[in-house]
């Protein structure tokens, strides 16, 4: 990478991820888009040197920024009468 003034490298979903960390090397992989009936996301791995932890941040976060492509995850009802069981249970308990 160094020879080549190369600041990342990327590949698709987390396919480097392991590989990245054996060696100890930073990595941060980000969503990239969905598969074909948009309910399955993917991601891309930014991966780097030791050190290039900031650029790699740098460089996640201007591909998200630039692509808009995370939506947030839909809950159903049936999750959403459960949560709300949890979080009033929760509340009494800490009273």
């Amino acid at each position: 990478m160094t020879d080549n003034n190369l600041d990342a490298l990327v590949t698709y979903a987390n396919s480097a991820s392991s590989i990245l960390a054996i060696g100890g090397f930073p990595g941060i992989v980000v969503p990239a888009g969905y598969h074909d009936t948009d309910k399955y996301p993917f991601g891309i791995c930014f991966g780097g040197l030791k050190g290039s932890e900031p650029k790699l941040i740098e460089i996640a976060y201007s591909f998200e920024q630039a692509t808009m492509i995370r939506k947030p995850p839909t809950v159903d009802s049936q999750y959403q009468s459960i949560s709300t069981t949890v979080t009033r249970s929760s509340d009494v308990a800490t009273q």
